[in-house]
């Protein structure tokens, strides 16, 4: 049996290490204190939960769903954007429920990459932006996300001869894993860059509800033009500690809409329905648990900054997102680091480098830690100071 050549360059899936790592420690009986993943440990709502319970009753939730969902649930997804963004989009044209926000961003290359055509994809980055890419048989052009340029893009550094050649750009904000955020000013010349060179933008934006100090997070599609050239992803993972129940959307241009729905109907058979109604639910909802579930991830930011600066590293409190985005200090590679405190004080957090080359050099800390464990594993960092 031979593999396919893109297995040659197929990197193991970040988490897939960590997790790994992780239960070789506890294995060994060590009391593993885990920052590393993204996965809220705050129950999905009650109310939430009694709709998927009554809907599972139903036999005719058992067969098998549509590709591009309930009419009830786009019609919802419109509504909740509606309410959101003050943005009105016709459900059956420009909104397509996804099994998860990361099935529609790994399959959407499909739909607009040949082999040899260029994605540009922010570096550091959710690593699905580029496997889909190389899937779909493209190449990736990285473009760098520094501290100097607040984590964005400077799309005139692009040449113009790669810029001809790509057919996607992928954008994210609130960012993954930077924390980094954007404003409409930014969107405006995202679209500006897009229509001059033909480009069809994917905008990842699970975090818009994930935020603090007051900050309200735009949609991409709020920047004039952004609906002729693009498409967001959007999930009710981090939005309603909804990421077991795998249920996100696309929302934007009708024609890229389409396109994705020729994929998904072609791979997938569709959301689990029961799933579908508790969504529905979710989206339509009493919507006071956003804020409940805010001011515990920020009073979690504002314990994790202090400890991080404690102990010497440099950071920016995050206004939105799971995540806090720390400068190391200087002798050690990110991968150095999260091993040292691993093997030290058996605390996990994510190396910047395992999102790309310009992560290097940085950490990711979840702030989706139980309080008590959190407050444990920031008492280890306070204590350690090795050789900082």
């Amino acid at each position: 049996m031979q593999l396919a050549k893109r297995f040659e360059n197929l990197p193991p899936y970040l988490f897939v290490g960590i997790s790994k790592k992780i239960a070789e420690k506890r294995a060994q009986g060590e009391d593993v204190i885990s920052f590393a993943i993204g996965d809220p440990d705050i129950p999905t709502p009650q109310n939430i939960i009694d709709r998927l319970c009554q809907a599972a009753q139903d036999p005719a939730n058992h067969r098998y769903p549509e590709s591009d969902g309930l009419p009830q649930l786009r019609q919802a997804i419109s509504s909740w954007y509606q309410r959101r963004f003050g943005l009105a989009f016709d459900p059956d044209k420009e909104v397509l429920p996804l099994i998860g926000s990361k099935e529609g961003i790994g399959h959407v290359a499909l739909c607009f990459i040949d082999p040899g055509d260029l994605a540009l994809v922010t570096d550091p980055g959710y690593p699905v932006y580029s496997m889909g890419t190389m899937f779909a048989g493209g190449e990736c052009f990285f473009l760098p996300l520094t501290e100097d340029n607040d984590f964005l893009p400077d799309l005139d550094r692009v040449p113009t001869e790669v810029a001809q050649r790509a057919r996607m750009l992928w954008i994210n904000y609130p960012n993954n894993p930077t924390a980094a955020v954007a404003d409409i000013d930014f969107f405006e010349k995202v679209v500006a860059f897009a229509k001059r060179h033909n480009l069809a933008v994917c905008h990842d934006a699970p975090y818009t509800e994930v935020a603090f100090d007051g900050y309200s997070p735009p949609s991409f599609l709020q920047a004039p033009g952004a609906r002729d050239v693009g498409m967001e992803f959007h999930s009710l993972s981090k939005s309603y500690n909804m990421t077991g129940w795998r249920i996100g959307m696309a929302v934007g241009n009708a024609g890229m809409v389409d396109a994705l729905m020729k994929v998904k109907s072609n791979i997938d058979s569709g959301i689990p329905q029961a799933i579908q109604y508790a969504a529905i639910e979710a989206l339509l909802g009493d919507q006071s648990c956003i804020a409940e579930h805010n001011a515990i991830y920020q009073r979690r930011r504002d314990l994790v900054v202090k400890t991080l600066t404690k102990i010497g590293l440099r950071l920016k409190p995050p206004m939105a997102s799971l995540y806090v985005w720390a400068r190391i200090p200087e002798g050690y590679t990110s991968l150095d680091f999260c091993t040292k405190l691993l093997d030290e004080t058996s605390v996990v957090v994510t190396p910047g480098s395992g999102y790309g080359k310009y992560g290097e050099g940085y950490i990711r800390v979840s702030l989706t830690t139980p309080d008590d464990r959190l407050e444990e594993g920031l008492a280890r960092l306070e204590k350690w100071r090795g050789d900082l």
